[in-house]
């Protein structure tokens, strides 16, 4: 019987890319050839009832640009489909194998995942190398001075930045070929035999203008203008560095680094208070009498609310998978204030919809939305989305684009009064907090 080949495994998950990996760095410095692996989990794919899911259209894409990538230079990717147990139950069986490496993922699932594949490895004696590469600074690596974590935004940003002046390293460079396993292309299963179909969806590209990001603060609020980078895909599956964009983007806009701050302030707030998943950041908010008008939710997913921005936005959604971020905000408050629909109804149907989707994101925005989470805004202000239209779309271009029924005798009447429904919801939280 041949002895079986000695190989480390680099595992790809959320970091998509060949340059400034750290993880596959790690990899490649140690004694053995590595074979880089990715698993399509059935655990997770099974849950998608969407079966054209961009996202996993945009993951097959980008793991089999990767496989051709490395087949070019004698390399190849193991692409599995199949439970993580069952991948690496058949992994061990075919190579002898040194370590696992891989990049950290601070999704509570993930966490869970990660903590029973080392138990498996353990078994068998191979350690679980796991390393810092989603974000600049973990959860742990931005606390106040007293040690516990920061719940305001502008203090973690101001020591956050502190930390990130002090930086002294620069992306790793492209990791090269010698250190990857030399052997014969290995076949990728087909989409189709993955239970999705292939979408060609409009990705965004990955490089941005110079001169977007310098004039970020001017434009980002105008859904209308082409004006914001779209890369949150992107850092959602790593298909980018966030070390290269933040270094690049700290002296070009203060303003465009500050979405990357807010990125990380969020992923910190999920690793330190993972309730914030299925629960209000304030406990007090999970007491909210939430009307949830399952009528009222249907027409704000289709965008049939007769407030003509949050419209546009929930049609942009449902027909791209994107929506501005301006819109986000005002769509969120909608549900959540003048609906008073649990914010977590709308969470999971972001959750579902944005080809951007990132749970620690998602979950703060909706949070800050809401009034619900750390750092909100507070429950009395509630955005009216007709002054939010006249103020970043005037001209009602981003509107009549994904409205063009607006102003015409069969676009609906507002579902609710603004007023009638600011007070309402006024009244509701006042009562849960005072």
């Amino acid at each position: 019987m041949a002895s079986k080949q000695k190989v480390s495994i680099f595992w790809f998950r959320r970091d998509l890319r060949l340059f400034d990996n750290t993880a596959l760095q790690q990899a490649l410095d140690s004694r053995y050839p590595v074979l880089p692996i990715f698993i399509f989990d059935t655990n997770i794919l099974d849950k998608l009832a969407n079966k054209h899911d961009a996202r996993v259209a945009f993951i097959y894409n980008n793991i089999k640009h990767l496989k051709e990538t490395l087949e070019t230079k004698g390399a190849t990717l193991e692409v599995i489909h199949n439970p993580v147990e069952a991948a690496f139950k058949t992994l061990l069986e075919k190579y002898d194998v040194h370590a696992v490496f891989a990049n950290k993922d601070y999704e509570p699932e993930a966490v869970a995942r990660d903590t029973f594949v080392r138990g498996l490895l353990h078994e068998q004696h191979i350690p679980l190398h796991l390393f810092k590469d989603q974000v600049i600074f973990e959860g742990a690596e931005i606390l106040k001075q007293d040690g516990s974590p920061f719940k305001v935004f502008t203090p973690y940003k101001k020591a956050w930045l502190a930390k990130f002046h002090q930086l002294k390293t620069t992306p790793i460079q492209d990791a090269g070929y010698d250190g990857f396993l030399q052997t014969k292309p290995l076949a990728m299963p087909d989409i189709t035999s993955l239970g999705f179909y292939a979408v060609d969806s409009g990705f965004p590209p990955i490089e941005v203008a110079t001169s977007l990001i310098k004039n970020y603060d001017q434009t980002r609020d105008f859904p209308s203008v082409d004006g914001t980078s779209r890369l949150g895909v992107h850092f959602r599956f790593g298909t980018i560095s966030i070390r290269e964009k933040a270094l690049k983007a700290a002296p070009l806009n203060a303003i465009w680094l500050n979405e990357l701050i807010w990125r990380e302030f969020y992923s910190a707030i999920l690793q330190h208070w993972p309730h914030v998943v299925t629960h209000s950041f304030h406990s007090k908010y999970d007491l909210i009498p939430w009307i949830n008008d399952h009528g009222q939710f249907a027409l704000w997913c289709r965008g049939m609310t007769g407030y003509p921005l949050v419209d546009a936005g929930m049609r942009e959604l449902n027909a791209t998978g994107y929506m501005h971020n301006r819109v986000r905000m005002v769509v969120a408050s909608f549900l959540t204030k003048h609906l008073l629909i649990d914010w977590r109804w709308g969470e999971r149907y972001f959750a579902d919809k944005l080809l951007d989707y990132e749970l620690a994101s998602n979950n703060g925005g909706w949070q800050w939305a809401a009034g619900t989470g750390t750092d909100a805004q507070p429950y009395f202000r509630v955005f009216n989305p007709e002054s939010q239209a006249a103020k970043f779309d005037p001209d009602k271009v981003y509107i009549k684009k994904w409205v063009p029924e607006f102003d015409t005798p069969v676009y609906p009447e507002p579902i609710v009064d603004h007023k009638t429904a600011r007070e309402r919801a006024i009244q509701t939280y006042k009562a849960v907090v005072s």
